[in-house]
């Protein structure tokens, strides 16, 4: 069963290094003398511009910085009539030698804005405003985008009060999109209000989504489009998920106070100039995770209609799912490829996050089969833990309880990390710059 983890492992390793941002970029983007072309839908002439503005934010902010400047190079930028700047957001500083000139950085926090997503914040609000008819702004945005970058719109709201408004959400067990309605009704960035502060300019989105398709505006709380949710929305979340008792003292003021005003909808101004096109999405991990896996000698399905449920209803049928497709080809190894976010609400003080969850509560479900199961975000980031994800198969608990380890106690205390850790079992790939989905391998045999 050991080999089964093991070629988990590397359909997820492989599926990683299928996902190239700067080549999917110059897939997207390209230009063809001062005419710059974006796919097959939209093309413009870039001598019609003074100024390029970028603004980049998100998990996969510096590969895609890398893509836009190695389309633009040799137009935009130095001696050209057309300058270049803008703003980075990311979690990381961009590599040794790789910050692009005229481009100004900012370490963000995540998934808790710190001191320098207040800071992007206010340095993109400015940016933008200062943009005009003349100006073509493109927006890179990637998952994480919420954090990294924030501006409450409560102008005496401190940083306390925005962490405190992040760890609330964060662990309240909300999908992303409920996350989201509260976060742009109580933001001056987000909602498509980006969009509205860049006035006049021309706006170009490029997107690489850690969302469900149609769900846009949940990738970076849709800061460049239209909000199609209302502050009667956002009250539904706080109600539903016994928020207000959680989040602190001056943003519930600020709501009480009938404050939260409504986000930029379809139609207005901010949207007429705007272009939103999807750079790398649920296909793109979804098909070279199956190429991968039947290369492998897997017979293969896909399967992405877990997003957002609860970790442990998303591991129940997962897995029926995997036996199913098992009996039906009895005889063949078989896997089982999912997508998405779970919803796993911090229950505990523990090391981990959705991923390690997910797979922990597989274990006990494939105790003593022939089955392996792997679990991981594609940005190489667990919730608070220094993994991935993490890997089991059917003698995974039989080996934590020689331990004494005991996989009930560690789920109850959010501690998955720690428990796959000790058996060598969390997949550990440091930060990937990228962020489409969390990847699900199951594999039987």
């Amino acid at each position: 069963m050991a080999e089964l983890k093991q070629l988990a492992r590397r359909i997820f390793h492989e599926t990683l290094a299928a996902i190239d941002i700067p080549a999917a970029m110059q897939r997207k983007l390209w230009r063809d003398g001062s005419v710059l072309h974006c796919g097959d839908e939209l093309v413009m002439e870039l001598g019609g511009f003074s100024r390029v503005c970028v603004v980049a934010i998100g998990k996969a902010a510096h590969a895609m910085v890398q893509g836009l400047a190695a389309v633009v190079a040799g137009f935009c930028g130095g001696d050209c009539a057309v300058t270049f700047g803008g703003i980075v957001s990311a979690p990381t500083a961009p590599a040794a030698g790789a910050a692009v000139d005229g481009l100004k950085y900012f370490v963000g926090g995540h998934p808790i804005p710190n001191q320098a997503s207040l800071e992007a914040g206010r340095a993109i609000l400015e940016e933008l405003r200062s943009c005009d008819e003349r100006t073509l702004v493109v927006f890179l945005l990637s998952g994480g985008g919420s954090a990294l970058v924030e501006s409450p719109i409560d102008p005496m709201a401190t940083l306390e009060d925005v962490q405190g408004l992040y760890s609330a959400l964060v662990t309240c067990g909300a999908p992303i999109a409920d996350l989201g309605k509260v976060r742009r009704h109580l933001s001056a960035v987000k909602g498509g209000r980006l969009a509205a502060a860049a006035g006049r300019a021309t706006k170009i989105t490029l997107a690489v989504s850690d969302v469900p398709k149609r769900q846009e505006a949940a990738l970076a709380s849709g800061p460049t489009i239209p909000d199609p949710t209302t502050v009667r929305d956002a009250m539904d979340v706080i109600e539903k998920y016994e928020l207000r008792a959680r989040l602190p003292r001056r943003v519930c003021d600020w709501i009480d106070a009938g404050r939260m005003s409504e986000t930029p909808k379809s139609g207005e101004a901010a949207f007429h100039n705007a272009h939103f096109s999807l750079l790398l999405g649920m296909d793109n991990l979804f098909h070279p995770a199956h190429r991968a896996a039947e290369a492998m000698g897997f017979i293969t399905c896909c399967d992405n209609s877990t997003d957002d449920w609860p970790v442990v209803d998303a591991a129940e049928y997962l897995l029926k799912q995997l036996e199913e497709f098992s009996a039906a080809h009895g005889g063949r190894r078989v896997a089982l490829i999912a997508d998405g976010e779970v919803s796993s609400p911090v229950t505990g003080p523990g090391i981990g996050g959705r991923n390690a969850a997910f797979v922990l509560a597989c274990a006990e479900r494939i105790a003593g089969k022939r089955v392996a199961v792997l679990s991981c975000g594609t940005d190489g980031v667990d919730g608070n833990s220094f993994a991935a994800g993490a890997v089991a198969d059917g003698i995974t608990l039989a080996r934590a309880e020689e331990l004494g380890m005991k996989a009930e106690e560690f789920f109850r205390a959010s501690d998955a990390g720690t428990f796959f850790a000790r058996l060598e079992d969390a997949v550990v790939t440091g930060p990937t710059g990228n962020n489409l989905r969390d990847l699900r391998v199951l594999l039987a045999e």
